[in-house]
């Protein structure tokens, strides 16, 4: 794993979330996506050299629907850069980490991605990325 790629927050209200961290951070989104396989909206801050993910529910039996009415607003998951996502998938595997999918799937600015139990991580939802070329 190269670096922290961003981390995640579930929220019920992706516009007033964006006002809010607009303010927090100074500055705008600079990317906004609806994933629809994933039934959310998504969007990115910079804060330095580290990047925010906003993520709310299009569609009222999403996963992050039902994580929000189980936990609340908040932290959802860390995602990790990887270069090869499948090796890394297969390297996990193997040292006894349980993934959510067989197969990395198209996720949220132009990244493959494939999430960890949290089970398998002291209850932290980890998502690997790779930047697709």
């Amino acid at each position: 794993m190269n670096k922290i790629e961003h981390i995640g927050i579930a929220v019920k209200d992706i516009d007033r979330a964006n006002s809010l961290y607009s303010q927090l951070l100074g500055e705008d989104p600079y990317k906004t996506e609806t994933v629809i396989s994933e039934k959310v909206i998504t969007s990115f801050f910079k804060s330095g050299p580290n990047k925010i993910e906003l993520l709310a529910a299009t569609e009222v039996d999403s996963t992050i629907a039902k994580y929000i009415e189980k936990k609340g607003e908040g932290i959802h998951h860390i995602a990790f850069a990887v270069d090869d996502i499948v090796a890394e998938m297969n390297r996990l595997r193997k040292n006894g980490f349980q993934l959510l999918s067989e197969h990395p799937k198209k996720g949220a600015d132009n990244k493959l991605v494939c999430f960890i139990h949290p089970k398998s991580a002291h209850g932290v939802l980890v998502e690997l990325c790779q930047e697709i070329k």
